[in-house]
């Protein structure tokens, strides 16, 4: 990633987090998630109309997303891949890894709106990784 872009990125922490906010004032985590998909890496990927504030739709949207086939399960993290994030049992954040500072995750979370957060920083604050997915283009 450039410096460009990186500033760009680092411009939005601060942003408040609002249910179903696509930015660019505000973001809820999938609005955050599309918007730096489709500006930083060139991906257009489809709304995910589900009501933010109920955890157990958003993981039913995401389980069931005719898109999640598209995102392979990796072992480690590169630029832009999605970090599935929980703090129960259930996976219910989408965060975005970026390579800056050693590495960690961009994610928008209520309470706190649009953070970087090592995953260091994300253990302390609760958050276990669900996993590390890598988008793949249709052949």
């Amino acid at each position: 990633m450039s410096a460009v872009q990186a500033a760009a990125l680092t411009d939005l922490i601060g942003l408040p987090w609002v249910v179903g906010a696509k930015g660019p004032d505000a973001y809820d985590c999938w609005g955050l998630f599309v918007m730096v998909q489709r500006t930083q890496f060139q991906r257009s990927l489809p709304e995910n109309p589900v009501d933010a504030t109920n955890l157990r739709a958003v993981l039913d949207a995401f389980s069931g997303h005719p898109e999640r086939q598209r995102w392979q399960t990796v072992p480690q993290p590169e630029e832009g891949d999605a970090v599935l994030m929980r703090q129960s049992r259930y996976p219910v954040h989408i965060g975005l890894w970026l390579d800056i500072d050693g590495g960690g995750v961009l994610h928008a979370v209520r309470h706190a709106g649009v953070v970087f957060q090592t995953l260091a920083a994300l253990d302390a604050h609760g958050w276990r990784i669900d996993g590390f997915y890598r988008f793949r283009e249709p052949i």
